[in-house]
């Protein structure tokens, strides 16, 4: 099984812009968050870039990099553009790994090409891990998936799904025991023609309501499995904070 990891990584950020080219320990992020998915195995890296300075200094840490449009409305858009200027073939297996997650496990990039290498009818494979937290379980920056039997996603949603209708009457400070309740995280992985075709399909009502790109699949009858991991996977950058931690652990060599 053989797979490519592609890392869309833009410019602009509202808390911390140019966060892709953020030093930690003397390379930017986006470089370490590649060193990462070659660390998982992957065939090929490349960095999906709107900005010719990420550009730049991902190609000085010879690591690959392509320039794409600055208008793209989702990521999975950027990626299919990448994938079509990378030349990929139309069933190479992307692995789409944010740019701005440097602590992410190299084994649950690998796993996510595994999961789609097995599973040829789903068109997505992403992961998600359970939620213990009440706060979480409450949060609508958390976002939720409901599974099948199988392990493939009905929905995804802010909202608490499933929801305990008797338990939380009684109690909603706390998540009752078995509860299927589980957070998404947002890594993925795809067969590039389902990448090629994403950009084709109307948006769904209930993507722009939710704002979540993963609800026009599924409201067009594509399939997404699901991996359960054991452990909540490490957090991305968002803020100054976020950055400083995670310097702090490559520093210690912890990371």
């Amino acid at each position: 099984m053989t797979f490519t990891a592609l890392i869309p990584a833009r410019y602009a950020s509202t808390r911390l812009p140019g966060k892709p080219l953020a030093d930690i320990a003397g390379k930017p992020m986006v470089v370490r968050v590649a060193e990462r998915a070659q660390r998982a195995g992957a065939a090929r890296v490349a960095v999906a870039t709107d900005d010719a300075r990420i550009k730049a200094a991902v190609e000085a840490h010879g690591i690959e990099a392509c320039l794409t449009r600055a208008d793209h409305p989702t990521g999975t858009d950027r990626l299919a553009e990448a994938a079509r200027l990378l030349g990929l073939d139309a069933e190479t297996i992307v692995v789409n790994v944010q740019g701005d997650e440097p602590l992410l496990a190299p084994e649950l990039i690998r796993a996510m090409a595994t999961l789609a290498s097995a599973h040829p009818d789903a068109a997505i494979a992403t992961a998600c891990h359970g939620i213990v937290d009440p706060a979480e379980a409450f949060n609508p920056n958390v976002v939720k998936v409901v599974l099948d039997a199988r392990g493939y996603a009905l929905y995804f949603s802010r909202a608490t799904i499933p929801w305990a209708r008797d338990a939380f009457a009684a109690d909603a400070s706390r998540i009752p025991q078995g509860l299927p309740l589980y957070r998404h995280y947002g890594l993925y992985a795809y067969r590039v023609r389902f990448l090629q075709l994403y950009p084709t399909l109307p948006p769904a009502p209930v993507e722009r309501f939710e704002a979540l790109e993963q609800l026009r699949a599924l409201w067009h009858g594509h399939r997404i499995v699901v991996k359960v991991t054991e452990e909540t996977p490490a957090p991305g950058v968002d803020t100054q904070e976020d950055l400083e931690r995670v310097r702090a652990l490559y520093a210690s060599g912890a990371a």
